[in-house]
């Protein structure tokens, strides 16, 4: 069985739901210009495919231990609907072709669930991969409980066709960054959307088709 795996952050959005959230809580006097600015220099950082993602994603986290999360859905509850207007044509197009062909599509990102899951009952794909945010007792613990971006989304994806009965060997990838090369290799087509400017330059080399979504 074929499947469609889509990254989320400037691929089925025209914008990264880090840099949105964030923007979000600026608005709401959550956070300061400081803070605000800090996220739009990681934001170049990761276009530029050198932002160490591993660390950044635990200190993140690390940063909310013990914070209820109830508060996290409440507040997302209010974001969700700057997200969904995120969402370009060319995604909804083709996410349903795939849909109709038969195919497994999920969503596969960096994401947190809080941002991935949304998207995904919006526009029905059944199945998101994606980084999740460990919870104990209602609290969150400060700790990743599963990683969606870089090499890790191999492994999710390897985990999700052993389920599945999926052939990643006849499987498509859709990504914008340069951070998600082991799953573009993994699978038999990458498609390079919106691609960064290393993805850009690695799919010229290989032949993979390039998109513009945005």
């Amino acid at each position: 069985m074929r499947a469609a795996f889509f990254d989320l952050d400037d691929t089925i959005l025209r914008a990264d739901t880090g840099t949105s959230w964030m923007k979000f809580r600026y608005r709401r006097g959550e956070i300061g210009r400081r803070e605000l600015a800090r996220t739009a220099y990681w934001s170049v950082l990761y276009k530029l495919a050198v932002l160490d993602i591993e660390t950044l994603a635990s200190r993140l986290v690390a940063d909310i231990a013990g914070q209820p999360e109830a508060d996290m859905l409440a507040a997302c509850a209010a974001w969700h609907p700057e997200v969904l207007a995120l969402i370009t044509p060319a995604a909804r197009t083709t996410i349903a072709a795939h849909q109709a062909a038969g195919d497994v599509v999920a969503l596969l990102t960096g994401a947190t669930q809080y941002a991935a899951e949304p998207v995904a009952a919006h526009l029905g794909v059944p199945h998101v991969l994606s980084t999740r945010l460990e919870v104990a007792g209602g609290r969150f613990t400060g700790k990743l409980a599963a990683r969606g971006f870089g090499a890790h989304k191999v492994a999710l994806a390897e985990r999700f066709a052993v389920e599945h009965g999926v052939d990643l060997a006849r499987s498509t990838f859709y990504s914008d960054s340069y951070h998600d090369r082991p799953m573009l290799e993994r699978v038999g087509h990458p498609v390079a959307v919106n691609a960064d400017l290393r993805l850009g330059a690695l799919a010229w080399r290989r032949g993979w088709p390039r998109q513009r979504w945005a």
